[in-house]
């Protein structure tokens, strides 16, 4: 059974940065697609980053629009682990943000029923 663990949330200004990390256990070997979405009160879940995870050299990743140029994926292999880098955090970033995985390609990336595996969630509160 897969789990995934994030930590990393909390309260920064706007303009601040955070980190979240996504630990995975009983992921099994090969290519799986692990990554964020996140959730804001009143509004649907959004995807905001995912990376091709496992297996070969190349990684691809997934970033949505609002995100691109602040926000950098990354992992950890040998941890099974997935991160987030948030840069220049604005108020509308605020949300709950869940790490998520599947097995095999991330396409389509943002199809949330796809995606088998979800973590408890971790709070990320921007103030203007």
């Amino acid at each position: 059974q897969v789990q995934l663990v994030e930590s990393g949330g909390g309260s920064v200004q706007a303009g601040g940065s955070l980190r979240l990390s996504c630990a995975a256990s009983g992921v099994t070997y090969g290519r799986n697609c692990m990554g964020w979405f996140r959730q804001a009160p009143g509004k649907e879940r959004e995807g905001v980053a995912v990376i091709d995870a496992g297996g070969g050299s190349t990684y691809y990743a997934y970033y949505a629009d609002s995100v691109k140029g602040r926000f950098t994926i990354s992992q950890d292999n040998a941890k099974n682990t997935v991160y987030l880098q948030m840069n220049s955090l604005k108020p509308e970033d605020t949300a709950m943000y869940y790490c998520a995985a599947k097995a095999g390609s991330c396409r389509p990336e943002w199809l949330i029923p796809s995606y088998a595996y979800w973590g408890q969630g971790t709070q990320v509160t921007v103030s203007s």
